[in-house]
């Protein structure tokens, strides 16, 4: 088939890879969200996705919207057979959709139905799901709630990151795309409705989503931290600045910190939560670069009795 792809960030470059080294369709062209400010100089920079194509000598598309009379101009042009999607990042109209013969064709990073909306993995693991996976599915205009070609499972291990998972289901649904869109061309995929049960949402996480509570279980806090690194990073606040939480573990048998109480040895950082502590291994204060947390507190000097969490950012 000729394939018009669309996607934005790095973790959409290996689905299209993998349909370039497929030999079996042709991609014609790119499509991807115009160029971003980037960098402390802020200067604007080209997406992963687009970086790819131009060193593939592929044509990029980089439409301020999808609706654009001169980009909406040109898929008709080029008149792809099918456009597979990758975290494009932007609504699709139902002009632009009618375009492809077989639509534009979704990899998503969850079990649809579970988890439909832009942040599936964090909201997994912040949930504390033991497996998860992705799938592929036919994109209509309510949110990624179109017919499923096929699904790939993918277990979720317990020091899981959201940035370690999207990695591997990064690589994993980048072969379960190349075999969607094989099934398409050849017939032997249909596409099939997906069940009315088990809906849930993953809508973009706030800042506010991945403030750290303390009085919640030591497993919800792992998972917070879990979830939300590397982006949009879990926080804490000390001493009026705010601390960001890099990495934590576990602690079930250190249960006289109350929360948010800090102690801190020689090569260790506990703090109290609402059933057991949490030990924090990497932090990164306010305007610094990430560090140890047991550098950290050497550096802070901990008080006994010092909390984080125990008042509001200045």
């Amino acid at each position: 088939m000729k394939l018009v792809f669309a996607g934005t960030p790095e973790v959409a470059v290996p689905a299209l890879d993998a349909l370039l080294a497929s030999g079996r369709h042709e991609v014609a062209a790119v499509v991807t969200r115009p160029d971003a400010p980037a960098g402390r100089g802020r200067r604007l920079v080209a997406s992963p996705v687009a970086q790819r194509a131009e060193e593939a000598g592929i044509e990029v598309l980089k439409p301020e919207r999808p609706r654009d009379e001169a980009f909406l101009a040109r898929l008709r042009e080029i008149a792809p057979d099918c456009c597979p999607v990758v975290a494009y990042g932007a609504l699709l109209p139902r002009v632009a959709l009618d375009i492809p013969a077989h639509g534009w064709v979704n990899l998503h990073f969850s079990l649809l139905p579970a988890w439909r909306g832009a942040a599936p993995v964090q909201h997994s693991l912040m949930a504390g799901d033991q497996v998860t996976g992705a799938s592929t599915f036919l994109i209509e205009e309510g949110l990624d709630s179109g017919p499923v070609y096929g699904v790939i499972t993918e277990d979720v291990r317990p020091t899981d990151t959201s940035g370690d998972l999207l990695t591997r289901l990064a690589f994993a649904g980048a072969g379960l795309l190349a075999a969607t869109m094989d099934g398409i061309e050849d017939g032997t995929l249909k596409a099939v409705p997906q069940p009315a049960e088990g809906i849930t949402l993953a809508p973009k996480i706030q800042v506010e989503d991945a403030h750290v509570d303390w009085a919640a279980p030591a497993l919800r806090v792992d998972r917070v931290v879990r979830g939300c690194t590397p982006a949009p990073g879990a926080w804490t606040v000390f001493r009026g600045e705010r601390l960001k939480l890099i990495q934590a573990a576990l602690v079930p048998d250190r249960t006289d910190l109350a929360p948010g109480e800090l102690s801190a040895g020689k090569n260790n950082v506990f703090v109290g939560t609402g059933s057991h502590a949490v030990e924090l291994l990497w932090v990164q204060p306010q305007g610094k670069k990430p560090m140890r947390a047991a550098d950290w507190a050497r550096g802070v000097r901990i008080a006994p009795g010092e909390r984080v969490g125990a008042a509001d950012v200045g």
